[in-house]
């Protein structure tokens, strides 16, 4: 009896055997097969976990923190604005190393600046000082991006090669615009864009990816002489331009005035909506700039206009709502068969917390006119009577 319950025995411990083979091929197949389709079914906008491929400088800036991955469009931009410190500073505040750290997550096509990448405008730095500032910018800028392969797209601020005019017609500070042309000509510090005309780099010149046009305009001061103003034209005008689906143009100084201590000529560019009235000729849908210290998502006439927060010190409350000063960077994914053609995804580098449009104050009245949130399609009673009595009815038109 006992040798029949031994040979009972190893016969159920051998079907039990390739029972649990068997289950195990099928779960292997199954979770092979439902892979992809849970891939395309997970949510638009998910926080994303941190993953070991990340380089070790991203990991740490997350800190463990959940992050939102928003739902990417045909092409990615993050935009980062006015990097600089204190002048003559080669120090850079926490916040920009960390928002340059964090783009592997977000993976970008191209990374976009506002300008003020390093701290000058200030006559009496040396040399040394200028080169100085340049080693830094690039230690704790452009390097990364390079070594991150993101091609880098900017304007130049007045802290990088301000075009002010001296007294004797030439540039005041024409000193920090030769060292800047001499960084950015440097083949070893090529930004890895695919130029279309580089004649005037980096003061003037366009740039392409995939069907959006890029044009750059030299926004370090309130005006833009006339013959630049023709080239302008001339390269909206281009086949490259025209035959683009979406155009772009990036310069320092915005249309609008936004922030506190900003909204004053001389701060913005000057006959804003003339210069507008050009664009909007050539079809430029959006304006990048900086400047003014403050992120304001707006828009005016048929143009958007993305008012880029801040990386560097000095952040500035905008001229109107509660909204605290915030330091943060704008991702814009572009959609081309969408109406909107782009959205944006905008974060505060402090928090990582993703910044809400009704955070932000439905329009601005600015002296020079008034701007709507980008998500508002008009003012009530209430906000233009209110623009009115500090405006002109004219100017109080979006």
């Amino acid at each position: 009896m006992r040798w029949r319950r031994s040979v009972l025995l190893l016969i159920l411990g051998f079907v039990l055997t390739i029972c649990l083979a068997c289950a195990q091929f099928k779960t292997e197949v199954t979770s092979q097969a439902v892979q992809p389709a849970q891939a395309e079914n997970l949510p638009a906008e998910s926080p994303r976990p941190i993953q070991a491929s990340l380089p070790p400088e991203t990991q740490a800036a997350l800190a463990g923190q959940p992050l939102d991955n928003p739902a990417r469009g045909d092409v990615r931009l993050a935009v980062i604005s006015d990097l600089n410190s204190a002048y003559g500073s080669t120090e850079y505040e926490a916040e920009v190393d960390r928002g340059i750290a964090l783009l592997p997550f977000w993976q970008p096509n191209l990374v976009l600046c506002g300008g003020d990448m390093v701290a000058g405008q200030k006559p009496s730095l040396t040399p040394a000082q200028i080169q100085a500032m340049w080693a830094a910018f690039d230690q704790h800028v452009a390097a990364p991006l390079r070594k991150y392969k993101l091609p880098y797209g900017f304007t130049v601020g007045n802290h990088d090669a301000s075009s002010a005019q001296a007294i004797n017609g030439g540039f005041l500070f024409q000193q920090e615009r030769d060292y800047a042309r001499q960084y950015w000509q440097d083949p070893q510090h090529d930004p890895g864009i695919q130029f279309i005309d580089k004649t005037e780099f980096p003061f003037y010149y366009s740039f392409g990816y995939q069907d959006i046009f890029f044009l750059v305009w030299d926004g370090s001061s309130s005006r833009i002489p006339a013959e630049k103003l023709t080239w302008v034209e001339q390269a909206l005008a281009s086949p490259e331009a025209q035959q683009a689906k979406l155009r772009v143009l990036i310069g320092h100084l915005p249309l609008y005035g936004v922030a506190v201590g900003r909204d004053e000529p001389g701060e913005v560019m000057d006959n804003a909506d003339d210069l507008r009235a050009m664009l909007e000729k050539y079809r430029v849908h959006t304006y990048i700039s900086g400047h003014h210290h403050a992120y304001y998502p707006a828009h005016k006439g048929q143009m958007q206009l993305l008012h880029t927060g801040i990386l560097g010190s000095g952040p500035r409350p905008l001229i109107a709502g509660a909204a605290a000063p915030r330091k943060s960077i704008t991702l814009i994914d572009v959609t081309f068969d969408s109406p909107e053609l782009t959205r944006y995804s905008t974060y505060d580098m402090q928090t990582l917390q993703p910044i809400q449009y009704d955070e932000l104050p439905r329009s601005l009245t600015a002296h020079n006119g008034l701007l709507l949130r980008r998500d508002v399609e008009e003012l009530n009673a209430s906000e233009r009577s209110d623009c009115e009595q500090k405006l002109s009815p004219e100017l109080c038109s979006a």
